[in-house]
């Protein structure tokens, strides 16, 4: 069964992960790409003040280093922010104090909800869009797309999208297997009909992607394929570009 093709643009694009930041690192890694060793690297967010900064995790620096040079100059400009796991090293220190006996800190606690990243996003952009936080199993980038979709369609001159997941701690290796790096991914999307987005049901669990929908999307971009197919569980989402 195929459900009804939605259509859109991407306009531009940004990407980080630990030592790939430029168009020519992402280049080179798209056509070799390897698992990165770990790393502390955090994206450069000099564009804050200092104070808001100190406020960020690496996960949410990821998001706003990929997603404020696309809103630059763009006014009412709806972001659809996804993460499956979203920020597993705060959750884990909170469980750690919780474990000792420790008191909490309220602020750990704020900013570790999974729309923590929006919220703030909203205050130092003021920013009074729609905002939606989604976490969506293996196929959350394609979920976006639908909500994205459906803000185009209302009449949103363009929808910010932004994926990012952070390197979860070691004690969640038995459970989350699916975040090689450190990564996040923005694209700006507005109407059109470069792209489009299918969905088709499998009688069969599809086998396991090597990569995550997002860093594959962002092959197909820089190798200027015309098509690329993501599968997780019994959902297949077909990408088609129109040249």
């Amino acid at each position: 069964m195929s459900l009804q093709v939605i259509n859109f643009n991407i306009a531009q694009w940004r990407a980080w992960a630990p030592g790939l930041e430029s168009v020519d690192d992402w280049q080179a890694w798209s056509r070799q790409p390897v698992v990165l060793e770990s790393s502390d690297a955090a994206p450069d967010v000099s564009f804050l003040p200092a104070m808001q900064r100190r406020r960020l995790s690496r996960l949410a620096r990821m998001a706003f280093s990929v997603g404020w040079p696309l809103a630059e100059g763009l006014e009412q400009l709806p972001l659809v922010f996804i993460s499956r796991h979203g920020e597993t090293p705060r959750t884990f220190d909170i469980l750690s104090d919780l474990a000792a006996d420790q008191p909490l800190s309220p602020t750990q606690f704020s900013l570790s909800v999974h729309n923590a990243v929006i919220g703030l996003w909203s205050i130092m952009r003021g920013e009074t869009s729609e905002m939606t936080a989604l976490a969506a199993a293996g196929d959350g980038l394609e979920h976006g797309m639908l909500e994205a979709a459906a803000l185009l369609e209302e009449g949103a001159p363009a929808v910010l999208l932004v994926v990012t997941e952070e390197q979860p701690p070691e004690a969640y290796a038995t459970w989350i297997d699916d975040v090689p790096f450190p990564y996040a991914v923005g694209l700006l999307l507005t109407p059109g009909k470069e792209w489009q987005l299918t969905l088709d049901t499998a009688t069969e669990e599809a086998p396991r992607a090597e990569w995550p929908h997002a860093l594959n999307l962002l092959r197909t971009l820089l190798g200027e394929q015309t098509s690329c197919q993501h599968a997780w569980k019994n959902r297949v989402w077909n990408w088609q570009r129109n040249l």
